[in-house]
């Protein structure tokens, strides 16, 4: 159903990815990636439609993530590269779409912004309540639901200030003018992207309409219940807050933590937590972008460049890719493997006890420890002097301490 409601706009965006390329002329000058009248033209010739089809397309593309606009010019979203092996990113977009839904239709040029604004505010109550009903609502049960709750908006900022008060002055008509045509309005603008069908004085959720709102209210309830409380707090403090946590208990967290902000910008943090220093918050920065899951790509792939998060990156996108996680590591040469190795060595020695850092041994790609030792010191990982000091006072056996410290030793010196 998604597919379908958005098959033109990825029509349009297909075709703006092959026939707008770096150079050429396309988006108008307006900074908002407004399409010129040549290029709607071409665009309408080339794919049997309308000028006016192709430009509500065209907007539809660019709420939906299908193409993303830099000024004057726009290109290919991550959505229409995912389009035909993904349908989260389909579903992902639409939902893009959903929560646009006020800038999908004008809004009333005659209705005070401010009105608009509570509206737009209140519609989500509107929409659960349809959800909840699960059927045919008539507009006017809708209209008396959406006037409690903008009234409930407006007494709770009101403010009443210290001193003497000014003579009451009567409002202007328009702030208390009627709800219905703003609930119209809403109802159009939500009918236009696929949520509801409207007509014949009633609203009813389409199933995917139904199905975003439940989304919705998952992802607040989800929220609601971090089991460790750390909803509020940035990505590194999160990051340490789930550091004793078993795997599922973190992941539920990394969930709890997405749900309560924007995809765009917990990636962002998640991402300059993994830059630090610390080894340990790196990989579990990486395990909560798992969860993330395909909106995460474009961040991930940007990365992949930076020598400090390129293994992990190259892991994350290996997995993305549909390659096995025991398999993943394949993708990795054998130096960026090495770092990755010297790098969880610095998280257990920060993190863990020795009997982890004996063991992390084991796990090494190299067949002996000297062959390691002779590798580790070539990555040139910023820790490997820590971590094999660390190492040689951990491990049993004196033969082999001894030459892991001379190892550090020599790193350290320069030899």
């Amino acid at each position: 159903m998604a597919r379908s409601g958005l098959a033109d706009a990825a029509r349009v965006a297909r075709w703006a990815d092959g026939a707008l390329g770096p150079g050429r002329d396309g988006a108008g000058s307006d900074g908002k990636g407004t399409l010129s009248d040549e290029t709607a033209g071409r665009a309408a010739a080339d794919l049997g439609l309308t000028a006016p089809q192709i430009r509500a397309a065209w907007d539809t593309a660019r709420l939906a993530g299908l193409i993303e606009v830099h000024g004057d010019s726009a290109r290919p979203g991550w959505r229409l590269r995912a389009w035909n092996r993904d349908d989260s990113a389909v579903l992902r977009g639409w939902v893009a779409l959903f929560d646009a839904w006020s800038l999908a239709s004008p809004e009333p040029t005659d209705r005070e912004p401010a009105a608009v604004a509570e509206v737009v505010s209140a519609m989500p109550q509107v929409l659960s309540f349809l959800q909840l009903s699960a059927g045919p609502v008539p507009v006017e049960q809708l209209l008396d639901l959406l006037e409690q709750r903008v009234t409930e908006l407006r007494t709770e900022r009101c403010e009443i200030p210290y001193g003497p008060q000014p003579e009451p002055v009567e409002e202007p008509e328009t702030a208390d003018a009627p709800l219905a045509p703003l609930l119209d309005w809403a109802l159009r603008a939500l009918a236009s992207v696929g949520a509801l069908t409207y007509g014949d004085g009633q609203a009813t959720l389409t199933p995917l309409g139904s199905w975003a709102v439940w989304v919705k209210l998952e992802q607040i309830c989800v929220a609601a219940q971090s089991p460790a409380g750390n909803i509020e707090v940035a990505a590194e403090e999160m990051l340490r807050g789930c550091a004793q946590l078993r795997p599922n208990a973190a992941r539920a967290e990394y969930r709890a933590w997405l749900a309560a902000r924007p995809v765009g910008s917990a990636v962002t943090e998640l991402l300059g937590a993994a830059r630090g220093d610390d080894a340990l918050l790196r990989g579990l920065a990486f395990e909560a972008l798992r969860v993330v899951g395909a909106p995460a790509e474009p961040d991930v792939r940007s990365v992949a460049d930076e020598p400090t998060l390129r293994p992990y990156a190259l892991l994350w996108l290996a997995e993305h890719d549909g390659i096995d996680p025991e398999d993943a590591h394949e993708v990795l040469t054998r130096e960026e493997a090495t770092w990755l190795w010297v790098d969880t060595a610095a998280a257990v020695a920060d993190h863990g006890e020795a009997p982890m850092l004996v063991r992390h041994l084991e796990s090494a790609l190299q067949p002996t420890v000297p062959r390691l030792l002779d590798e580790v010191r070539a990555v040139g990982h910023p820790r490997t002097v820590q971590v094999l000091v660390a190492l040689a006072a951990a491990h049993p056996d004196p033969a082999l301490a001894k030459a892991v410290r001379r190892a550090a030793f020599q790193v350290h010196t320069g030899g």
